[in-house]
């Protein structure tokens, strides 16, 4: 009737309920029972077999019956047919796609399913794990939302696939602002946000087996995208000693003869960082020397501090096809419209084939948001009141310089000051706290103090010692959150 052994009704308990080891150990955490990922692993390799009280917490965690978990009989059919087991045959399931076996997000990842289960129970998370800056009271300009209210009733039908003319053209100037050569009306794709247009983009390019430079530390969902349209992603690394810029020689020591592109993420998330000329003159002569696609991501390109200067890597590469992505959702704060766009610069003859790829995608979604589109000629022309957030004086900028000077004076903890954006990527002294698993200590930081981080693993940083914090918070707030994380590692290790 049931399976033949404990360790055999475990999985099937696991597999029915979709869940990995590192889900069953967060399940039962919920039920109060702390697992490590050995004690989880003897179980299900049917070496060992826990005591009465942990296999109760284990059934009420897969929401079996416990009597089956523990002797595979059950009282009646009725709870037979809960855990998935009926006349001896299995009930059929359905799985999501094997395709998302190496994809991730852990920005929406467990640790914040978790704080979501929290909140659904009457506790108060303090989020610190999204750059979204709507809800720690950064508003659009008043000039965005007056001119979307006027022309909704002229964005109630599709645009053409690639967008508005006039958001076009206002991005088509905007790129000619930076220098971005040999572009006109007809490269430029808008999207809804720029994360359609990177998923897109990968879909477009990558067959199975294809290569891909991607930095480490990375915004995830290029890493996703890119796995999702079966390309190998290779990570390269950014060194935090030479303020986070890409490690040159690592770059050249991954490109193979199957690598199609380099992608970059400048100014960085979830680093802060901010490329200089020579250094982006480096990736241009090695994506030049190899025949490389450069992608770079510029969605942060308005939000540079300390009068420092963004310079789009398209700008010095005439001669090597680029794809350049920027977009709204951060300079205006208006990140629930979703309005971002591509710019194709450079040798856009190496390309034709793959750019008639890009518009057969850009055409079966016929077209991005149509009110959104429509504000862009008024966000990037005349004023922009973002410069008041980044100067001495401004909320990002005093935020900026309030959560790294905090977080710098905490033993154990230090941190590169981010140049531009939202985020600060602080390390943690691993001999210190003992940390071996990065995604643990945010669950416990969440769990003790109530505070949601993202940890370094989910922006595929492979050492266990990082977690970013998103500054958009006001002081008072920071400086809360700095004294509970100062207190939560006084007496942390793992």
């Amino acid at each position: 009737m049931g399976s033949e052994t404990f360790a055999d009704r475990l999985k099937l308990a696991m597999e029915l309920r979709n869940m990995k080891q590192v889900d069953l150990i967060q399940a039962a955490a919920d039920q109060g029972i702390r697992l490590g990922k050995s004690h989880v692993s003897q179980y299900v390799n049917g070496k060992t077999i826990p005591r009465a009280d942990i296999l109760k917490g284990l059934a009420k965690a897969l929401q079996v019956d416990g009597e089956w978990l523990e002797s595979g009989e059950a009282e009646e059919e009725g709870q037979i047919r809960e855990n998935g087991i009926s006349g001896g045959r299995k009930m059929r399931e359905f799985k999501k796609s094997a395709k998302l076996d190496n994809v991730l997000y852990d920005v929406r990842g467990p640790v914040v399913e978790k704080a979501a289960r929290m909140e659904e129970e009457g506790t108060h998370i303090l989020k610190l794990n999204i750059g979204n800056p709507a809800p720690f009271g950064f508003r659009a300009p008043d000039e965005v939302i007056y001119d979307m209210r006027r022309q909704l009733t002229e964005c109630e039908g599709y645009s053409p696939a690639k967008g508005l003319f006039s958001a076009r053209k206002a991005i088509m100037q905007y790129a000619q602002l930076k220098h971005i050569p040999n572009v006109s009306m007809e490269d430029i794709y808008t999207g809804n946000g720029v994360s359609e247009l990177i998923n897109l983009s990968m879909s477009a390019l990558l067959d199975d087996g294809d290569e891909i430079l991607i930095p480490s530390p990375d915004y995830p969902l290029w890493t996703a995208c890119a796995t999702l349209a079966g390309g190998k992603v290779v990570h390269y690394i950014c060194d935090e000693q030479s303020e986070w810029y890409p490690d040159m020689e690592d770059i050249k020591s991954k490109i193979t003869d199957r690598t199609k592109a380099i992608v970059i993420i400048n100014p960085n998330n979830p680093t802060g960082a901010l490329y200089p000329r020579e250094v982006l003159q480096q990736i241009v002569d090695i994506a030049r020397e190899h025949q490389l696609i450069i992608f770079s991501d510029e969605i942060y390109d308005r939000l540079v501090m300390d009068g420092e200067e963004h310079i789009s890597i398209a700008s010095l590469a005439p001669d090597v096809f680029c794809v350049t992505y920027s977009g709204l959702s951060k300079s205006h704060m208006i990140a629930g419209f979703r309005v971002g766009w591509m710019i194709l610069s450079g040798k856009k003859e190496a390309a034709r084939d793959y750019i008639e790829g890009i518009k057969m995608l850009s055409n079966m979604r016929l077209c991005s948001n149509v009110p959104a589109q429509s504000v862009v000629q008024t966000a990037l022309g005349g004023y922009q009141s973002v410069n008041n957030y980044i100067q001495p004086g401004g909320r990002v900028y005093e935020q900026r310089d309030f959560i790294y000077k905090t977080l710098i004076e905490i033993p154990g903890v230090t941190a590169v000051k981010p140049k531009a954006g939202f985020y600060i990527f602080p390390k943690l002294d691993e001999k210190r706290f003992r940390i071996t698993d990065d995604e643990k200590f945010a669950l416990d930081l969440l769990r003790d103090k109530k505070i949601l981080v993202v940890h370094g693993g989910g922006f595929n940083w492979q050492k266990p010692d990082h977690f970013r914090i998103v500054y958009l918070p006001r002081i008072e707030i920071l400086k809360e959150a700095s004294e509970k994380l100062a207190d939560f590692l006084s007496y942390y290790h793992q």
